[in-house]
């Protein structure tokens, strides 16, 4: 039986709907990472999960119980569920160990004694003994974020919710807080976390949720999501790909403004010179040279993808006309050129349209 079940999950705003149809089970000891583009309704979700957004519609089942039900103890389900905040939350007048035990003493009755004994092993799991008489302005962006999780762990929550813990830090401190979390997963705590640090979810992940168009898109291991997505939006953002199109209509197009349109493209998404040169090169030599003069049919479309991530571009080329081979055919100048400048080519023809597939890297 699964922990969580989720059924048809909706939330709306005043025009706006960041959660359109949500459908998940979640289970015990799992460490799902929640990623996608921003505004796709990640800590929407997140915080439906403990009621702390009512959901428009839908259930969330825990444990058995619809939590969406009328007479259901909000109080008990955040007990189950705790939840850790980008802006850590926490109280300024109280020392960080008063911070970690004040709510099991006021909630779960913990007798004072008991509770400072578990805070301190819990201050020492996370690194922060030594800071136990301070207070949050004394600490670093980091060392909150790790006290914060100590004050959820101190409430013995079944699953934990981290709501991007590393957002509101300095890049320095990213890694004590990820460090922290590794250590839970490597207990079998279950975990939700909202995250864009792709390398962590990746390596700390037992399932990964893209969420976009207001859905889980697409559900996998972090083998699936990470290195063979199944689906195009899903592989557009691992890849952080940037992307231009360009269409020769014509053999008079405008080829000053289509090798201006990639400089631009360049510069803008801080590709490196090499690269922009690289791509410009391959669209006048094997375009501009030899294909405007073999097209049968225009246009002559170009799709430019680069990844931020493999630092690597792909150029598709497809035209109406007969296969070119490009070493061979072309021009022997741009043939040369283009040798000395593609990682590899590959040639597809389908229904009348040739593509021909470049990519380049930045050797």
């Amino acid at each position: 039986m699964s922990m969580i079940s989720v059924e048809h999950l909706r939330k709306e705003y005043p025009g706006v709907t960041p959660l359109k149809d949500v459908n998940t089970e979640i289970n015990k000891g799992e460490i799902i990472s929640v990623i996608g583009p921003s505004g796709t309704g990640k800590s929407t979700f997140l915080r439906c999960l403990n009621l702390l957004e009512t959901p428009t519609s839908g259930k969330i089942i825990v444990d058995g119980e619809d939590i969406t039900a009328p007479g259901c103890s909000i109080t008990e389900i955040r007990r189950k569920m705790g939840m850790v905040f980008q802006s850590f939350n926490l109280f300024g007048n109280l020392t960080i160990l008063e911070n970690v035990i004040a709510a099991p003493v006021s909630l779960l009755k913990v007798p004072r004694e008991t509770a400072i004994k578990e805070g301190r092993e819990l201050l020492k799991r996370v690194g922060m003994l030594e800071k136990e008489d301070s207070y949050p302005d004394e600490l670093s962006g980091g060392q909150k974020q790790r006290v914060a999780i100590a004050r959820t762990i101190a409430m013995k929550p079944e699953i934990i919710l981290f709501d991007e813990p590393t957002s509101a830090l300095d890049p320095t401190m990213v890694g004590e807080v990820l460090a922290v979390i590794k250590g839970l997963a490597a207990e079998g705590m279950t975990m939700l976390i909202v995250t864009h640090e792709m390398r962590f979810a990746k390596d700390v992940s037992t399932r990964i949720f893209y969420m976009d168009e207001g859905v889980i898109y697409e559900d996998g291991t972090p083998q699936e999501i990470f290195e063979n997505p199944g689906k195009e939006k899903t592989r557009r953002f691992i890849k952080r790909l940037k992307t231009l199109t360009l269409k020769v209509d014509s053999d008079d197009y405008d080829f000053i403004g289509c090798s201006t349109s990639i400089e631009v493209f360049g510069r803008n998404n801080l590709i490196s010179a090499r690269m922009i040169m690289k791509i410009r090169l391959v669209f006048e030599e094997l375009v501009a040279e030899n294909l405007v003069n073999r097209a049968q049919s225009f246009p002559i479309r170009v799709d430019i993808e680069y990844s931020d991530v493999d630092e690597a571009a792909k150029m598709t080329i497809s035209y109406g006309g007969d296969k070119f081979d490009v070493f061979a055919e072309a021009d022997p100048i741009s043939a040369r050129l283009l040798e000395n400048l593609v990682h590899s080519v590959s040639y597809s023809d389908d229904d009348d349209r040739n593509t021909i597939t470049i990519t380049l890297d930045n050797s």
